[in-house]
């Protein structure tokens, strides 16, 4: 079923790029002129004359198999301007082909369809920051990476990463494949007023959210009020952006040096960072105080919290007595070797 697919598919694409005719015409040169001189030249045989009519139409020339008799030779010339010409066309044609489909890609015409990969929703100083973030990360040092976007062209030279020109619509999200996605994330129009912006984020969610639930959707807001419509729109995560920065900042004021140390550990380029990790299988089941000593003996890291499940909610600093699950996830704080 999948080979049926696949040759449907192939003749489907040689149709649309007119490749099929030019592919007919080297064919038809190739089987006519190794029946002519097989049945010209004495002692050839029809498979050497096939050989000997792709060296020739390819301008190769190698010289093993030459015809002799006039009729042969006549042959040879006749497939030799002929050939120039069809491989011409065909040379044309690929190129055009190679051409268009990059020309394409960079104006974000194509669809993908990757597995595994990495959505984000809107261009802006933010979204560099985060593509540069996700590249320090050996886990997605060649993670795809689908940006859609209200721009003309792909922003940055980045081989993993595939550009789709619009907005987060359904049929834009098809085309990035967001059944598969594994994560979604959907950042605010910087051109836009607040509450435009938090509007399009909350309406792109829900659409994210309709088509593919199980995609781990991070959204940015601004305003905290637009919180609750995210949560209905059933948001994984929701940032907000503002209270965020607000809330540093009065950390900062209060216990000098503590935005360095949390720049440190939100940048994956740098000393220490956050990490979502499974539950090593050996600490299931154990104290929340054994698996912190464990983990800080053998692995160097310091467990900050727990979260229950895949999307459970995190709990910070928890008891020492809670028991830690095997489908449990540890926040932890690493090295970025380690």
């Amino acid at each position: 079923m999948k080979s049926r697919r696949l040759i449907r598919r192939i003749v489907q694409f040689l149709k649309r790029e007119n490749l099929h005719t030019v592919i007919l015409w080297v064919a038809i040169l190739v089987v006519a002129s190794s029946a002519a001189i097989t049945f010209l030249e004495p002692g050839m045989s029809f498979l050497n004359a096939v050989w000997w009519s792709i060296v020739t139409l390819t301008t190769v020339g190698y010289g093993d198999i030459s015809p002799a008799t006039p009729g042969g030779r006549l042959v040879a010339v006749l497939i030799m301007f002929f050939g120039i010409g069809v491989l011409g066309i065909l040379s044309a044609t690929l190129a055009s082909i190679l051409i268009s489909r990059k020309l394409r890609e960079h104006k974000g015409m194509n669809s993908f369809d990757f597995e595994d990969h990495i959505i984000i929703c809107e261009w802006n100083h933010r979204t560099r920051a985060i593509l540069r973030e996700l590249r320090a990360d050996p886990r997605h040092e060649e993670t795809p990476v689908v940006l859609i976007a209200g721009i003309d062209e792909k922003p940055v030279e980045d081989e993993n990463l595939f550009f789709i020109r619009g907005s987060a619509d359904e049929e834009t999200l098809r085309r990035a494949n967001i059944t598969k996605a594994r994560t979604a994330i959907v950042l605010g129009d910087d051109r836009l007023e607040t509450i435009a912006r938090d509007a399009r984020v909350v309406l792109a969610t829900l659409t994210i959210e309709s088509i593919s639930p199980d995609t781990y959707t991070v959204v940015e807001l601004v305003d905290q009020s637009n919180v609750q419509h995210c949560k209905r729109a059933r948001a994984d995560e929701i940032i907000v952006g503002s209270e965020f920065s607000s809330h540093l900042i009065a950390s900062s004021a209060i216990n000098h040096g503590i935005s360095r140390i949390v720049s440190e550990l939100l940048s994956l380029r740098q000393g220490n960072d956050l990490r979502s990790i499974r539950v090593p299988q050996d600490m299931a089941g154990s104290k929340f105080i054994q698996v912190f000593t464990r983990m800080k003996q053998e692995c160097q890291a310091i467990v900050l919290g727990v979260q229950k499940g895949r999307t459970g909610e995190p709990i910070a600093n928890p008891p020492v007595d809670y028991v830690v699950e095997e489908d449990d996830r540890l926040i932890i704080v690493a090295h970025v070797d380690s």
